[in-house]
């Protein structure tokens, strides 16, 4: 069984490891082949909060006697190869929470018409939203031709979903502009288009690099764009919030800094400059760090599981149509390739409009 594993200490260095033959299951449990699965600069933010979060703890790496190394969480699908679940047959895809392996072992428990959960006892103290994975089989509307697009944008755009949310049920925290850093990652411009479809909306401003600028202007959902170059030329005396996908302190400072008494609010979602990333200010009430799995929780005992579902898939629909005209799927073949390319996605060095996808193609 291959493993594309990261060093934890150093999460730009990985290796491709021949962890061990196919796994053998018990009784109870399912054995599932990954097919395929997106990687984008998020999963580099699993690797970064890989200790904070419990990102490490979801998949536990073989040939790993020292405890350096880890899988970093990818969302992808799988198909069920070997079962001793009664309720759970062999051939069914799942979509959910993967390793960057060929294989892992699941205990299906919660097995509804469209959902289970793995019920493995290292992740019962994980967050539900990770261990739910979806019976893409039963799913009414599953359509294949779109699931590049979902295991690329579901986790990021339900994200950003969650936070425009969030926004719109604070009072927009009280400002009159809603400032997005890093507005050509995928989260960012998964909340400019939530945040499109509220009329009572804040301006939109994004914030993003030089060489960027030019894309997120064309797709027309932030007014005014900027480049953090020239970000004192925005107007400083509009109340703001920011939403940072950056992390990156020197740029918090320096727009904080601009904003002065305009600034209201701050949320801190990711982590696309992980280099050079701001540390947490606890004692600080005008910021946080969003936790979509908390905001999933309100919302899911808010609206009910159905209500929920609901909501983000008619989100979800409409964002996908978005998409596709702007985003080029980039499809790779094998984990060795993820580990050549990998240094290029910690650098930032993808472009903006490219979503990569990684074919897994192991023997059974």
């Amino acid at each position: 069984m291959s493993e594309f594993q990261v060093q934890r200490r150093q999460f730009t260095r990985a290796r491709l490891v021949d962890a061990s033959p196919r796994p053998a299951i018990d009784e109870g449990e399912i054995l599932t082949r990954v097919q395929q699965f997106a990687f984008t600069a998020n999963n580099v933010t699993y690797a970064v909060a890989g200790d904070m979060l419990g990102y490490w703890q979801f998949f536990p790496p073989g040939d790993d006697p020292q405890h350096e190394w880890g899988l970093i969480p990818v969302w992808g699908f799988a198909e069920v190869i070997e079962s001793r679940a009664p309720d759970v047959a062999v051939g069914e895809r799942l979509f959910g929470y993967f390793p960057p392996a060929d294989f892992l072992v699941m205990q299906p428990v919660a097995v509804g018409e469209q959902r289970l959960q793995d019920g493995a006892p290292h992740r019962a103290d994980l967050p539900a939203v990770y261990n739910s994975y979806a019976r893409v089989d039963h799913e009414p509307d599953h359509d294949p031709a779109h699931d590049a697009l979902r295991m690329l944008l579901w986790p990021l755009y339900v994200t950003a979903f969650l936070i425009a949310d969030q926004l719109r049920d604070n009072g927009w925290y009280g400002a009159e502009r809603i400032i997005i850093l890093s507005a050509s990652s995928k989260t960012g411009i998964g909340l400019a288009y939530a945040l499109s479809l509220y009329d009572d909306a804040p301006e939109i401003t994004g914030l993003t690099s030089a060489r960027n600028l030019g894309f997120v202007e064309r797709l027309q959902l932030c007014n005014p764009v900027t480049s953090y170059e020239a970000l004192e030329g925005i107007a400083a005396q509009t109340p703001s919030v920011i939403v940072d996908m950056s992390g990156d302190a020197e740029l918090n400072a320096r727009l904080k800094n601009h904003l002065g008494d305009s600034l209201k609010y701050t949320v801190r979602v990711g982590l696309t400059h992980w280099d050079v990333a701001d540390g947490d200010s606890p004692n600080d009430a005008t910021r946080e760090f969003f936790f979509a799995p908390a905001r999933i929780k309100k919302r899911m005992q808010d609206w009910g599981p159905t209500g929920f579902a609901r909501a983000t898939r008619e989100f979800m629909a409409g964002a996908m149509r978005h998409a596709n005209g702007w985003l080029q799927v980039d499809r790779l073949d094998g984990l060795d390739v993820l580990t050549r390319v990998y240094p290029d996605i910690c650098a930032g060095n993808i472009a903006p409009d490219r979503g990569l996808v990684i074919d897994i193609k192991a023997d059974i």
